[in-house]
This record gives C-alpha cells, sequence and structure tokens, in this order.
C-alpha cells in the first residue's frame, strides 16, 4: 500500500516496529501497559531544513531506513487505518544498521 504524503522540511514520517510479545511466566502484559517501540521504519522524508542562504541541508536518513527515536517524539497520526509519526530529523536518536 503507498502513501500519497510528503513531509516538509526536516520532518520524517516513520512508522513504529512492534517489538516481538515475550511471555515469561504465563504473565500477560496488556497493551495499554506496554511501552511505545522506539524503533521505526522511514516511510517518507522531507527535502531538508531551509537555510539562511537559501540552501537546503540534505537529510542524513532515506525511506527504508530503521531508525531509532525518543518515546514521546513527534507527532502521531493516523493514516488509511495505520499510526504512523512525524517528527523532525534531529529527535532520530540513530540509524539502525542491516
Amino acid at each position: 500500500m503507498s502513501i500519497d504524503i510528503r513531509p516538509l522540511h526536516d520532518r520524517v514520517l516513520v512508522k513504529r516496529i512492534e517489538a516481538q510479545e515475550q511471555v515469561r511466566g504465563g504473565i500477560i502484559i496488556p497493551d495499554t501497559a506496554k511501552e511505545k517501540p522506539q524503533e521505526a521504519e522511514v516511510i517518507a522524508v522531507g527535502p531538508g531544513k531551509l537555510l539562511e542562504d537559501g540552501k537546503r541541508s540534505p537529510m542524513d536518513v532515506k525511506a527504508g531506513d530503521r531508525v531509532l527515536m525518543g518515546k514521546y517524539s513527534g507527532s502521531e497520526i493516523k493514516l488509511n487505518d495505520q499510526d504512523y509519526v512525524i517528527l523532525r530529523e534531529d529527535e532520530i536518536l540513530a540509524v539502525v544498521g542491516k
């Protein structure tokens, strides 16, 4: 399914990657008590931050990258019944290697 959305400036659209559920000792943690995953896949990136001289700063991430982000970073949105997060590039903590 293709998403027709283009983030502006230095913003990035990501989709959280759900961690594998592990059950230990028969205890099941409800979804409401689970922490938000910090790993995400980049879906779309903006053109880059506009600098004072009129040029754009290139983005360090690209669509398809796996990244780490803060638990409460960005703004959560819902498109086509899927949850996404839009955040600034500087809110991304690291790119996860392949």
